[in-house]
């Protein structure tokens, strides 16, 4: 595993991932890629196989200065709601291809929770945004004789 490449390692989860996660007719998966300079969604159909709607930051409408950060990110997640809920697909099965949960990856999903995509999942992580503050039993302060 150390002798292998960066981009042969997130295959290989893309692919673990992919034997679990399915995109349907009435629940289409959002597979998200990202490149050095930019970052790119779809929602998917795997059972006809087809592409419901696309978002990427290289088209001209999205672009900014740069595709390749958050606030790229954050334009084509909410791109990809508005378009996904043009077509009539409010609830998506999230891929996130092998890559980690983080930056923009995690910023193209809540920008498209936020744009109205999977409406339960953003009112149940706005509910459990409250850290919960959890009481530890005293120790007691004696010292066990041996």
């Amino acid at each position: 595993m150390a002798n292998k490449k960066r981009a042969e390692v997130r295959s290989a989860i893309h692919n673990r991932i992919r034997r679990k996660v399915r995109g349907s007719t009435g629940r289409p998966r959002l597979a998200v890629y990202r490149s050095l300079s930019h970052i790119y969604a779809q929602l998917i159909d795997d059972e006809q196989g087809r592409t419901l709607a696309a978002a990427s930051s290289t088209e001209k409408t999205l672009r900014g200065s740069t595709g390749g950060n958050v606030e790229a990110a954050k334009r084509v997640g909410q791109a990809i709601a508005e378009r996904a809920l043009a077509a009539g697909v409010s609830s998506v099965v999230f891929d996130r291809g092998g890559y980690l949960y983080h930056g923009r990856v995690r910023a193209l999903t809540d920008a498209a929770r936020a744009a109205g995509l999977n409406r339960e999942e953003a009112v149940a992580v706005e509910e459990n945004a409250e850290p919960v503050a959890v009481e530890q039993p005293e120790k007691s302060s004696k010292k066990k004789k041996k």
